[in-house]
């Protein structure tokens, strides 16, 4: 009998753990697995947050938060089945509809609870062999209540631990911060094993207090068959994102608020481009990474842009790139919006480098994909990026707060062709290795096989 597995990820995708999710499912299904995939959804995003659009509809069960978006109060919601009440976040951003989970009180929690507690239920999650819970949220809660026979194989994305690691700190002072912590401690010492990246083990041990044993090192991954160097029309290219179809947003402004004239691309045509995929979140100091480009840009002859991708119109923390331009009078620096994942391949191949500045980043997939399309890495250190990385072989690795070590490798990047070139081939090669989700689903499937057998054993 193949392996039945309900794997369930509370949010609407939008960030690198949908990607992992849909990947692992993809994955796990082509090893012989069951899988049923219940995910949040909304249709407010022009179709970004759409979970049968990004997931597509192979057993996926998804659960639409637009009728608590449309009500009075998104996170009060109580509605019939396939729906929820608006998903909370690991991420504090005033004024966001989806609040921080550390300031939700229990009978805001109850609510989250009940509605995926129905929703596991509707997805067969007590006949399941195993359930696979990205993230730490009342999904754990809701899988203890309705399948407590169930092994749980929990899968971490970082962003938790940046919220415990927030309540521990004490700041911000959030009001039900020490109830949270305790369920997210709660939530990991329960799973029968916990998936993290290989360079977070010794962090999620300490801050979710698990033994070492407990614990699974699983990088993410990529196809390499999608993300693999081909040449791009980059003067076309270019001229489609920034000036012909913008997606560019600025505070208070949706996508395409922010556009370019033609003549604005010279450094992306002519010279090398700096590419920077991801969420416009604190942790991933994007203001770092533009002071640090525009140094660099200042201490080589070659024209050089850099390209931010991503960002979800309205979804900012901290200073928002747009001022960061204006405050230090940058050049060529574009933002080019969010774009769907298929897109992100020969976004790529229009780059020369791919660039991530995070602090505490667990993982880095975009560091993974750009590699794999042969583009090096320029990235400060991190426990994600030490991982992937090797300094002076297959990119750039910097001080994790230095300016200055991040503008020379920035420098030293853009202004030798031939370092770029040999960098990228052996980020390649490395990738080929170690990092194809078929190696990476195929050692999900062992553990998950292990877990759900142990569970019967008499």
């Amino acid at each position: 009998m193949p392996l039945h597995v309900v794997s369930a990820i509370l949010f609407s995708p939008r960030g690198g753990s949908a990607h992992v999710a849909r990947a692992l499912a993809e994955g796990l299904r082509a090893k012989g697995c069951e899988v049923t995939l219940l995910a949040g959804s909304r249709g407010d995003l022009d179709g970004h947050g759409d979970a049968r659009r990004f997931y597509g509809d192979d057993d996926l069960r998804a659960v639409d938060f637009g009728p608590a978006i449309a009500s009075d109060d998104p996170l009060a919601y109580t509605g019939p089945s396939g729906t929820a009440p608006m998903h909370p976040s690991f991420e504090d951003r005033p004024g966001a509809i989806d609040r921080v989970f550390a300031a939700l009180d229990d009978e805001a929690y109850e609510r989250q609870v009940a509605a995926w507690s129905r929703e596991l239920a509707a997805a067969g999650a007590a006949e399941a062999d195993v359930l696979h819970l990205h993230h730490l949220t009342p999904l754990n809660e809701a899988a203890a209540r309705v399948a407590p026979g169930i092994p749980v194989v929990g899968q971490l994305h970082g962003t938790e631990l940046l919220m415990l690691e927030a309540i521990d700190s004490g700041v911000p002072c959030w009001p039900h911060a020490a109830a949270w912590a305790q369920r997210l401690r709660r939530w990991a010492q329960e799973c029968t094993r916990v998936v993290v990246a290989e360079g977070a083990v010794a962090r999620a041990r300490d801050l979710l207090e698990l033994d070492y044993e407990r614990i699974v090192p699983l990088p993410s991954g990529v196809d390499t068959d999608v993300f693999r160097p081909q040449l791009v029309d980059r003067r076309a290219m270019w001229r489609e994102v920034l000036v012909e179809r913008p997606r560019g947003w600025r505070p208070g402004g949706g996508a395409g608020s922010v556009a370019y004239e033609e003549d604005d691309l010279g450094p992306l045509v002519d010279g090398v481009v700096v590419a920077y995929v991801g969420r416009f979140t604190a942790v991933k100091r994007l203001p770092l990474l533009i002071e640090a480009f525009a140094s660099a840009s200042e201490q080589t002859p070659t024209p050089s842009g850099l390209v931010l991708i991503g960002g979800h119109p309205g979804e900012w923390e901290g200073e928002h790139p747009v001022e960061t331009i204006a405050r230090i009078e940058a050049r060529g620096v574009f933002l080019a919006g969010w774009y769907e994942h298929a897109r992100l391949p020969k976004l790529l191949c229009a780059a020369d480098v791919v660039a991530l500045t995070s602090s505490r980043e667990q993982f880095g997939l975009v560091l993974v994909e750009g590699m794999a399309c042969e583009r090096p890495a320029v990235a400060t250190r991190s426990p994600g990026p030490v991982s992937i990385i090797a300094n002076g072989t297959t990119g750039w690795l910097t001080a994790d707060d230095s300016k200055d070590t991040l503008t020379r490798a920035l420098a030293e990047a853009i202004g030798n062709h031939a370092e770029r070139a040999r960098r990228g081939r052996a980020a390649r090669g490395i990738i080929c290795e170690h990092y194809t989700w078929d190696a990476i689903a195929e050692r999900l499937a062992a553990v998950l096989e292990v877990v759900a057998a142990a569970s019967v054993a008499p």
